[in-house]
């Protein structure tokens, strides 16, 4: 079964990357394995529960009430549809 995941890449001081494989390496874990743990950790530090594989976003923000992840319906959900609306119509 092959599992999906996404890329994440970021900028680091190149001393801080050579530590932080050094680290790795010394609990026999890889970067990405402690990275992942890391944002688990953040997520249950802010009180937010991360999205598991096979839940779109949509139904992610339904079930646990997310508002970054809620469809707009503000005036500034309106005014960004606008905009996007225009900027995608072909000019007369």
């Amino acid at each position: 079964m092959e599992l999906k995941t996404a890329r994440l890449t970021l900028l680091i001081d190149p001393h801080e990357k050579e530590a932080f494989e050094r680290l790795c390496a010394l609990q026999d874990r890889t970067a990405s394995q402690v990275v992942r743990q890391l944002a688990r950790d953040y997520f249950t530090q802010h009180g937010v529960q991360y999205m598991a594989r096979g839940v779109s976003a949509r139904e992610f923000a339904a079930r646990f009430d997310i508002p970054a992840l809620r469809p707009r319906s503000d005036s500034l959900g309106a005014a960004l549809s606008a905009v996007r609306r225009r900027a995608v119509r072909p000019r007369a």
